[in-house]
């Protein structure tokens, strides 16, 4: 049985607690907030012990689930790694590059299991589509949400546009060669919008969008490469493919156009997509990975990628406001 901890039961820290109360061959030992109302609310609703002392309840879990702000989150990981404690973290990583790169000599040096909650790797849209022969040359990618006070603590670059630049180091298999940004602090003392530019070494582009201050909420990635368009609407769960007609979707709707090389036939399909708890599956594959030492699905490696290529963003940002 892996004893698990939770640290941080705020909005996205309860979800986690419920998944974790769902999955076998665990046991919840108890969790730490420092805030005195919420955590006597999640003692009652959950009927699991509070620890006002975090090393204490490090001492007695396997896992520690660390769902606490961003700028608790490399103090927590270090307690847990130096006492031998293998981490689930909530995206970021970190809250700067300097601790990201010491949290990834520790996990070495340690020898434990670190993943990352980039969640979108286990949204039902993306998986619809990631064992496709992604070879991406142009991406899209739009994030909209509407203002919320929290996760205000950080960037909309730190919050939101890191899921979409996760995604796509993981299907892009090239270097970063350039970064180009723009960003605006409009609600909060750090950019609330912002549009960015990245070039990969292999010639892919890719264009995104984040902001936190939109009237309407909207998650979107399209992809452009050769022969094919693949869009993923992450909100609305639902993707979509359009490709030259060969061996694919049987079901696939074609129609037939006029190019300078001929008549070509189209084809458009939607990938059936499941039915998927995505914060249950990614704990689910953290405990698999723990209990049958499998590699994480986002490691620690992957996560300071993520962070390298937002903090590259945020500089730029910087340098175009001073």
């Amino acid at each position: 049985m892996l004893k698990v901890a939770v640290f941080g039961t705020g909005h996205l820290g309860k979800f986690h607690l419920n998944n974790w109360k769902e999955i076998e061959g665990v046991e919840l030992v108890g969790f730490y907030d420092p805030n005195e109302k919420a955590a006597k609310a999640v003692a009652e609703k959950y009927q699991l012990q509070r620890y006002t002392d975090a090393e204490e309840l490090m001492s007695l879990c396997d896992a520690a689930d660390i769902v606490a702000p961003t700028n608790y989150h490399f103090e927590l990981c270090e307690m847990a790694v130096r006492k031998g404690k293998h981490v689930f973290v909530e995206k970021p990583m970190c809250n700067t590059m300097e601790e990201a790169n010491e949290l990834v000599k520790l996990v070495r040096e340690a020898n434990v299991k670190l993943q990352v909650g980039h969640v979108e790797r286990f949204n039902p849209a993306f998986l619809a589509v990631k064992d496709l022969q992604l070879n991406p040359m142009f991406i899209e990618v739009h994030r909209l949400s509407q203002f919320n006070p929290r996760g205000t603590e950080v960037s909309v670059i730190l919050d939101l546009m890191i899921h979409d630049i996760d995604i796509i180091m993981s299907m892009v298999k090239s270097d970063v060669k350039n970064v180009y940004a723009n960003g605006v602090a409009v609600m909060t003392d750090t950019p609330d919008i912002a549009n960015v530019r990245i070039e990969f070494d292999n010639g892919c582009v890719a264009n995104l969008t984040s902001s936190r201050i939109s009237m309407k909420k909207m998650r979107k990635i399209r992809l452009f490469q050769r022969d094919a368009y693949i869009g993923i609407d992450f909100l609305e769960k639902k993707s979509e493919i359009i490709r030259m007609k060969g061996s694919e979707d049987k079901d696939a709707f074609t129609f037939d156009i006029d190019t300078n090389k001929g008549k070509k036939t189209i084809a458009i399909s939607n990938p059936a997509v499941q039915e998927v708890n995505a914060i249950k599956m990614e704990l689910e594959q953290f405990r698999d990975a723990i209990l049958h030492n499998q590699h994480v699905p986002v490691s620690e490696v992957d996560g300071l990628r993520a962070m390298e290529v937002a903090h590259q963003i945020l500089q730029k940002i910087q340098r175009t406001t001073v």
